[in-house]
């Protein structure tokens, strides 16, 4: 049923009809698809395919925002018809790039990883790292995931990861990245510090479940380089009188 869907939804996503988009995942809803079926087989889908489209400059800016706002609006119609498993008693902190597309993938996954049972807390995009860090000391989460960032971004994620470990304000949280330019690029989840990556709504929410917590790591020390004393520069008097020498007998006559 959702590969229709998804087939039918894209036909008015893209040209921007917004009420046939709002009825066609009604519809569906009413007819027995779970809300989170909804957002995970279709509106994510979309989603990652209308970021390929303008990627690929096959759609233009405009199409790409009205597409991203009715997928946004859809995503918060059915937050409301999500089910809800009992409390995990596990928390959950999510930060995302500062767009428009990443924000609404953030979203979706809070609102999954809230009806899954998970305490989550969203804080979006253009959050100054030493304030997420703030929050990791004062939540203390079990997970932190990092969604969809931009390419130019990649550097103060990896100093975020490193700031974390470094200062160990919760050593036993794992760092999850998903989205954005990690599902465009091997290892680069690796190459930021990141415990796990997954790319997709459902993955990520399972990989989520099954993580233990993560085991504390000594505190990474500096090494501590050793002054090298400084050398007298002034000549001593018998240096100054070697170097006399050495100079006289070069003017002495050879004798053959």
């Amino acid at each position: 049923m959702s590969e229709p869907l998804l087939i039918r939804y894209m036909q008015p996503l893209l040209a921007g009809r917004r009420a046939e988009c709002f009825d066609l995942i009604s519809d569906a809803v009413s007819n027995g698809l779970r809300a989170d079926e909804a957002v995970q087989e279709v509106v994510w889908p979309a989603m990652a395919q209308i970021d390929r489209l303008y990627r690929d400059d096959r759609i233009n800016t405009a199409i790409e925002h009205m597409a991203c706002r009715i997928n946004r609006t859809v995503a918060d119609q059915l937050q409301a018809h999500l089910p809800k498993l009992a409390r995990r008693g596990k928390r959950l902190l999510i930060s995302c790039a500062d767009t428009v597309h990443e924000e609404l993938g953030a979203q979706m996954m809070a609102d999954l990883f809230q009806a899954d049972g998970w305490e989550a807390y969203f804080v979006g995009g253009g959050v100054p790292s030493d304030e997420v860090l703030g929050m990791v000391g004062e939540l203390r989460p079990d997970l932190l995931l990092i969604f969809g960032t931009e390419p130019h971004g990649v550097p103060e994620v990896r100093q975020l990861v490193e700031l974390i470990r470094e200062v160990g304000a919760c050593p036993t949280m794992n760092i999850m990245v998903s989205g954005g330019i990690y599902n465009r690029a091997d290892g680069l989840w690796e190459e930021v510090g990141a415990d796990v990556f997954a790319p997709t709504a459902r993955e990520v929410l399972g990989l989520a479940n099954d993580l233990k917590p993560r085991e504390p790591q000594p505190p990474r020390l500096g090494l501590v380089k050793k002054r090298r004393r400084r050398r007298r520069t002034t000549p001593s008097c018998t240096v100054v009188d070697q170097a006399r020498d050495e100079k006289s007998r070069e003017l002495q006559p050879v004798r053959l």
